[in-house]
């Protein structure tokens, strides 16, 4: 009975894997998606990112040109947090951002 489920268990573990990887796909796809529009509208947006990060330069805002890495770089930098912080407050403020377009 052990040496059955602890086979099962095993057999379980890459559908589980695969579920996990499908999710993380299916967010990672959303957010190029949103920045897709976000590169689109750029000049609007680059108003919005200004606003919620008011120390990020005119050249800062220049050079990230619609790119999601450079503004998380850049609001690491500037704030002096660390990159998982910077990821997190990008996530929260696109999500919300993108829930008013």
């Amino acid at each position: 009975m052990l040496a059955a489920c602890a086979g099962l268990a095993v057999v379980s573990l890459p559908v589980v894997a695969v579920a996990q990887t499908t999710g993380q796909t299916t967010i990672q796809n959303d957010a190029k998606t949103i920045w897709e529009k976000f590169k689109g509208s750029w000049g609007q947006t680059k108003g919005a990112v200004k606003e919620q990060w008011g120390k990020l330069t005119d050249d800062d805002l220049l050079a990230i040109e619609g790119q999601r890495d450079q503004l998380v770089g850049k609001i690491q930098v500037r704030y002096g947090i660390s990159k998982e912080e910077a990821e997190a407050q990008v996530g929260t403020w696109e999500k919300r951002r993108f829930r008013d377009m």
